[in-house]
């Protein structure tokens, strides 16, 4: 079996969790997308033109990330999740992939949502990203079960 790593970006703490059941069933290490600069609650406000996110998303103002994947050769899987902005990735993934070199991973993508499905978000990390080997894309809630997310990957 390959080694997998969970990579996530979560600033509420929603897709952390999930990144964690999912680690934890798929027997993967995990890895914090950390921007340098916390998000605060007023930072993450879609309905302000003027928060943080919104400006990062509008003028795609990719964040420093505190670091990159040290160790990232041992690994054959990459599972990367994050929450939808916008409907599509938050651009410090964009940064997360500019920074880790990808090329000959297998990456499968989660991402939570309330409501935003995954597939315009998929559609545009494959096109921001043609080299890359993007297996599959999903939506999880955090509700699923050890059995879902085992299916998925394995």
């Amino acid at each position: 079996m390959n080694k997998i790593l969970v990579s996530y970006f979560s600033a509420s703490g929603t897709t952390k969790r999930v990144a964690e059941k999912v680690a934890t069933a798929i027997n993967g290490d995990l890895f914090e997308i950390e921007p340098k600069k916390k998000y605060t609650e007023e930072d993450l406000d879609w309905t302000n033109k003027q928060s943080r996110s919104s400006i990062e998303m509008n003028e795609n103002i990719k964040p420093e990330i505190v670091s990159k994947v040290s160790n990232l050769d041992d690994y054959d899987t990459v599972v990367l999740a994050f929450p939808i902005w916008w409907y599509k990735e938050p651009t410090i993934i964009d940064k997360f992939f500019e920074e880790n070199d990808m090329n000959g991973k297998k990456i499968y993508v989660f991402v939570t949502s309330g409501s935003s499905p995954i597939d315009s978000t998929y559609k545009n990390l494959k096109n921001n990203f043609p080299n890359l080997n993007f297996i599959s894309g999903k939506r999880f809630t955090g509700t699923e079960s050890v059995e879902d997310y085992k299916s998925w990957i394995i």
